[in-house]
């Protein structure tokens, strides 16, 4: 499963592997700072490490929600990460035209959750030939991601993973259903978001809240059911983060939870 997504390291490791960074790119040094801290855990527990970071924020609720620092600019800090560290590098994207933009920078195109049903944006990702991440729609049962892989692998690209992010409870919440795993792995890889699973979408502010002293059930029943991956948002200072802040782990906490989820993972083994 680990070797569709190339050029991590750990490879023969029997961990599961994490995708995990800031949600958007804020500035340089503090996608840096993220990254060396990431890199320096993940090598200690032998966790194959892909750095994740959004260059553009495009789904927003209000009009003056942070969108990034260019695209462009971002991008380059996203490249530079993973030159820096020899680590896989992905990123959302939007719009079709996105794809090949994005694609000369980054390892992995990740296709947002409102979006991956439109069929022009997935084939586009997919025609670039890097590997695509499917996250599932809020919206859609588990089933109904054998649609979009195959949309990926008809274009003529193999590598492909879905990611689970969590269904909507009402209007105002999200639960997983962790049963989906095992479907979704019938047609691909299967990485569990865990801080965007316990997100709090549609509040009255228009700024999304979250559940994040949640992380770590969500995180240990993911691994206890056999998820390939987790994928994880992560900052020095969620409280001030200019996205997601509400749900994101504070990064000085992810070596205790991995530490753990490790655990489970040798336990299941």
């Amino acid at each position: 499963m680990i070797e569709t997504l190339s050029k991590i390291k750990h490879k023969d490791s029997p961990n599961f592997f994490l995708l995990a960074g800031p949600c958007a790119i804020e500035n340089e040094d503090m996608a840096l700072r993220i990254a060396e801290k990431v890199v320096t855990i993940t090598d200690k527990l032998e966790i194959p490490y892909v750095f994740k970071g959004s260059f553009k924020k495009a789904n927003r609720s209000r009009i003056d929600s942070f969108t990034g620092i260019g695209d462009e600019k971002a991008l380059k800090i996203i490249q530079k990460v993973g030159e820096t560290f020899d680590v896989p590098t992905t990123t959302d994207i939007h719009e079709p035209f996105h794809a090949e933009m994005a694609a000369a920078y980054v390892d992995v195109l990740q296709i947002p959750a409102f979006l991956v049903r439109q069929t022009d944006l997935v084939v586009a990702a997919a025609q670039t030939g890097k590997h695509v991440t499917l996250k599932k729609g809020q919206f859609l049962s588990p089933e109904a991601m054998k649609f979009p892989v195959e949309k990926v692998t008809d274009s003529g690209n193999n590598n492909v993973a879905i990611i689970e992010r969590g269904t909507m409870l009402g209007y105002g919440d999200l639960v997983v259903d962790y049963r989906g795993i095992p479907v979704m792995q019938n047609y691909a890889p299967v990485i569990l978001d865990i801080t965007h699973s316990l997100q709090q979408p549609n509040q009255a502010s228009g700024v999304t809240g979250g559940k994040p002293e949640l992380i770590e059930t969500i995180a240990k029943a993911g691994i206890a059911v056999g998820a390939d991956g987790i994928f994880i948002e992560t900052h020095p200072d969620p409280k001030n983060a200019k996205s997601d802040g509400a749900n994101m782990l504070q990064l000085d906490l992810l070596e205790d939870l991995l530490t753990k989820l490790v655990r489970v993972r040798q336990a299941i083994l």
